[in-house]
């Protein structure tokens, strides 16, 4: 009798795997900015400039890596970033379109930020990438702890 119980249950089971109804996957909204948000955060809080690359398909790895090295002089040479990281794509979901590398460049105010982007550091850098450079794609955000 035992096995006549497990082909039961076994039964009864997949009847009940069978006749579910197949839901959709969830949808995600991306919340809308809020105009009433001041432009500074609070002061725990930082910008973050998301700086992402793809590279001509000419550009050496020679090249790339002066690239790579111009970026990560930056923070000695303008003292309002306050921190930075880099690393290269190596996501096994192969979402990345083409962009490579990634860099984060840290502020502590909007202020920060708008003297780094027309410093000269950072101007010289640019001039180092454009040669090489396919795509930029580039998010700034308030870093948030909720």
């Amino acid at each position: 009798m035992r096995p006549f119980s497990l082909l039961l249950l076994f039964l009864l089971s997949l009847a009940t795997f069978a006749c579910q109804e197949e839901l959709p996957p969830p949808t995600v909204e991306t919340p809308a900015v809020m105009e009433d948000e001041p432009a500074e955060a609070a002061p725990d809080s930082l910008l973050r400039h998301a700086v992402f690359f793809s590279f001509k398909e000419e550009a050496t790895q020679a090249d790339i890596d002066r690239v790579q090295q111009a970026f990560s002089a930056l923070p000695d040479q303008i003292e309002e970033i306050r921190d930075y990281e880099w690393g290269t794509n190596n996501s096994p979901e192969n979402l990345n379109k083409g962009f490579t590398h990634a860099f984060f460049v840290t502020f502590a105010s909007e202020a920060d930020r708008e003297t780094y982007l027309p410093h000269p550091a950072h101007q010289a850098f640019v001039k180092v990438l454009q040669p090489h450079l396919e795509d930029v794609f580039v998010v700034d955000y308030w870093a948030r702890r909720e």
